[in-house]
């Protein structure tokens, strides 16, 4: 008789700094910074992130660290500004998702309106914009580049966001076929909570990052788990030695608002979280600026362990913080 093994999470050792990135004074992110997603150049990280405006507006940010030193951020501001009026994403770009292909990098964003539907339902698209240097960007088109059909159980929704992870798979052809992790949020508007907030964790295939295919569902809401009975988004992937491992934000009836937990693979598609309780990762705690939720996760392998960013209260009122663990024997 087989022995199930108990499901692992890791150690997170907080920094004593957070959050190392709190809204700034300029009028670009004073209201939030949210959304991180780090990528290394040498010895500097460039941290891109969704800046809160005094208006309400959100708009993707860029600010520089030394890798050894993430308490000491340079701030260079917004990358592109927001659509025209009508468009999708005449509101807000948030969610930023950075990859190189080939010769450019690609930067993926979701887009919101007000105008096009009430509560998830008003987040429509997500956007690329292109540069050939980190620094300078232009969006790749004013339509979306994926939207949030194509789900037979959800078959007139609209709600999709970012917040993931793009891998790439190499295909015996020789192409690269790339995996991108994003949010389905099928939530529509209601005071119920698990109505108004259901997201569920899904992937999309490409072979150029422009046209996307293949969309499968990966992990929804577990109703038994009270951290994570509501929404599972935006799936933050690594690979380990048996596979791939993940880090994702979920809403649960437990906190209220968001927590992060951890999942498991062996192929990036079947997901494995444990017995309910086990896969738990961080959570909301003490009086201050993680005091109710921790959401929006990136981890990176930083001189071999793991760095984690994250923000907290507010979906990036107080800004981001991070967190380092040792790796995991799997």
């Amino acid at each position: 008789m087989s022995i199930q093994r108990e499901f692992q999470i890791h150690s997170w050792q907080r920094d004593p700094r957070n959050p190392v990135l709190p809204p700034g004074p300029a009028d670009f992110d004073m209201k939030a910074c949210m959304n991180p997603f780090v990528i290394r150049e040498d010895e500097e990280y460039f941290l891109f992130y969704a800046g809160g405006t005094r208006d309400g507006g959100r708009q993707i940010c860029l600010a520089i660290c030394p890798v050894n030193n993430v308490g000491h951020w340079t701030r260079l501001g917004p990358l592109f500004p927001v659509g025209e009026p009508d468009s999708f994403d005449a509101s807000w770009c948030v969610l930023p998702c950075v990859h190189r292909f080939g010769d450019q990098w690609h930067l993926y964003y979701t887009g919101r309106n007000p105008k096009l539907g009430e509560g998830l339902q008003c987040f429509t698209g997500i956007g690329l914009a292109t540069s050939p240097d980190l620094r300078n960007w232009r969006k790749y088109s004013s339509e979306p580049v994926l939207r949030g059909d194509g789900f037979p159980q959800w078959p007139d929704n609209k709600g999709i966001a970012g917040g993931g992870s793009l891998i790439e798979i190499p295909q015996p052809d020789g192409r690269i076929l790339y995996r991108m992790y994003y949010t389905l949020a099928v939530g529509t508007k209601s005071p119920d909570m698990q109505t108004d907030q259901e997201k569920h964790s899904v992937v999309a295939h490409s072979y150029d990052g422009i046209e996307w295919f293949d969309k499968l569902h990966l992990i929804g809401p577990r109703l038994d788990v009270g951290y994570e009975d509501t929404a599972t988004i935006g799936l933050r992937v690594w690979p380990v030695k048996s596979g791939w491992r993940a880090i994702y934000a979920a809403i649960g009836t437990q906190f209220g608002y968001y927590a992060l937990c951890e999942a498991s693979s062996e192929d990036g598609l079947v997901w494995h979280r444990g017995v309910p309780g086990e896969n738990l990762s961080l959570a909301p705690q003490g009086e201050g600026w993680e005091s109710k939720m921790v959401e929006y996760p990136f981890v990176l392998e930083e001189e071999g362990r793991l760095r984690l960013f994250y923000c907290g209260n507010g979906y990036g009122a107080t800004g981001i913080g991070t967190a380092v663990a040792e790796k995991l024997n799997d």
